[in-house]
């Protein structure tokens, strides 16, 4: 598609609708609006209610509220005009077969509007990423990270390290052009500690523990216990609805039973495993039966592995404390629940004591629940938000690094930078700084990116 064409595409999710809205942007999207009105463009930014009919033959299709964007005042940069309908599929559909048959018009590829927002300077690639996020944004604290990189959060401080480095680099570009001449002593140094004090920077944001990344995709939480803990019972009642097959026959749930979650505003992906047991076999149930078992516990321990947090369920009603197969699997990321206190009230602070490391004491990040009846859940899923804010929280108003790509970028950075600080000319110094500078100018799209394009509007639809 030529960047001169005139696009057009709807901007609202399809089906049923209380308003859709059509936007047009390129050189002949005002044509567009006056041929669909009939009439004189209104006046800019201002919506103004008209009568829509199709320029072929005068049939009424609409009253709609129009707005007009001259370029550079809009979205894209272009002339944009933005058609607000009434959200029947039938008038969508109406609007958008006119607009085909107008010369110089064509439908819009998927990212086409964000992709020349992009090439006419009104977003950088961060920008655009952002706005991805935040379209696709279904918890608070996912919305608040992009709209802060929609914002330009991360773009600022790539920029800031970029212009710091610039004028290191101006200093060597100096040192080279102009070796005759007799610089201040000990501007090297100076120079050299400039560029250190970026590096040092770079490498604290990537010491961030994948934060703004596990926000973006979601985090994950493991229920683990042995057969009969009560494991079903807690997913349901924290996700308050019967997402899991409850049963008193032990090794029930042998497959991974997932349930997706707004906690405290993060998201996070709350799994239901097989209970964790030495399956042996039975003959009344067959040896089948016990492989599939084995198989079920196999996937708990996986899923375990590569979890955010974990949730250690004990049976007070069985008396017992954490099985041998569940202790094993408990850390910095667990939170134990003593389940079926309803059932065992008095079997809690045994357990507890137990548990504790010094034997007296109870120990943190134990909880005394009752799945059935709701007691204690209050107090676990605070519990649940505080470790979900502790993986993904970067802070409030700081720049995440949300992508796999800017954490490349910088990365690269960081090696150029140590290169240059034991590179034994200025020319090679030079060569470093540049190199660390077209590093960062890969983030936000303003150096070497034609190769990232593609990947970067490809997660857009049609019209955004």
């Amino acid at each position: 598609m030529a960047d001169d064409e005139t696009i057009f595409a709807p901007s609202t999710a399809p089906g049923r609708a209380g308003v859709a809205v059509i936007r047009v942007s390129g050189p002949r999207a005002g044509d567009a609006l006056s041929a669909l009105t009939g009439g004189a463009l209104p006046p800019p930014r201002q919506a103004v209610l008209r009568r829509l009919a199709d320029p072929s033959d005068g049939e009424p299709i609409d009253r709609a509220l129009v707005l007009w964007f001259p370029a550079p005042g809009s979205f894209t940069g272009e002339d944009v005009a933005e058609l607000h309908l009434h959200g029947g599929r039938a008038v969508v559909a109406a609007v958008l077969a006119a607009l085909a048959a107008l010369p110089g018009l064509a439908p819009a590829a998927a990212g086409a509007f964000t992709r020349r927002a992009f090439d006419n300077g009104k977003l950088d690639l961060t920008a655009v990423e952002g706005l991805a996020d935040l379209i696709d944004a279904e918890t608070e604290a996912q919305r608040r990270q992009a709209l802060r990189q929609m914002e330009g959060g991360l773009a600022r401080l790539t920029e800031d390290w970029a212009a710091r480095l610039l004028r290191v680099l101006a200093h060597f570009e100096a040192a080279i052009d102009f070796v005759e001449e007799e610089l201040p002593e000990g501007l090297d140094g100076k120079a050299l500690a400039a560029a250190a004090k970026v590096a040092e920077e770079i490498a604290a944001a990537l010491e961030d523990d994948r934060r703004g990344e596990r926000l973006r995709e979601g985090l994950s939480a493991v229920i683990l216990g042995a057969p009969n803990a009560g494991k079903s019972s807690l997913l349901n009642a924290i996700a308050q609805r019967e997402a899991a097959i409850v049963s008193s026959l032990a090794g029930t749930t042998r497959d991974v039973i997932e349930v997706h979650l707004d906690l405290g505003g993060f998201p996070v992906t709350l799994s239901d495993t097989a209970g964790l047991r030495e399956a042996a076999g039975d003959a009344a149930e067959g040896e089948g039966h016990w492989d599939i078992e084995r198989e079920g516990i196999s996937r708990a321990r996986q899923r375990a592995a590569q979890a955010d947090m974990t949730l250690l369920v004990i049976d007070l009603q069985a008396g017992a404390s954490l099985p041998a197969e569940v202790q094993a699997l408990r850390d910095g990321r667990s939170l134990v629940v003593l389940n079926k206190a309803d059932l065992a009230p008095q079997a809690a602070a045994g357990v507890l004591r137990d548990l504790a490391a010094d034997g007296a004491s109870e120990p943190d990040g134990c909880f005394v629940v009752s799945a059935e009846t709701g007691e204690g859940l209050s107090g676990l899923v605070a519990a649940m938000v505080e470790r979900a804010r502790d993986c993904a929280e970067s802070g409030e108003g700081a720049a995440a690094i949300t992508r796999e790509r800017h954490r490349r970028a910088l990365q690269d950075c960081l090696a150029a930078l140590k290169a240059s600080e034991s590179a034994a000319m200025p020319e090679l110094v030079a060569e470093e700084l540049r190199l660390a500078m077209r590093a960062l100018g890969r983030i936000t799209g303003r150096v070497d990116v034609e190769d990232l394009l593609d990947v970067v509007f490809q997660d857009f639809c049609i019209g955004k």
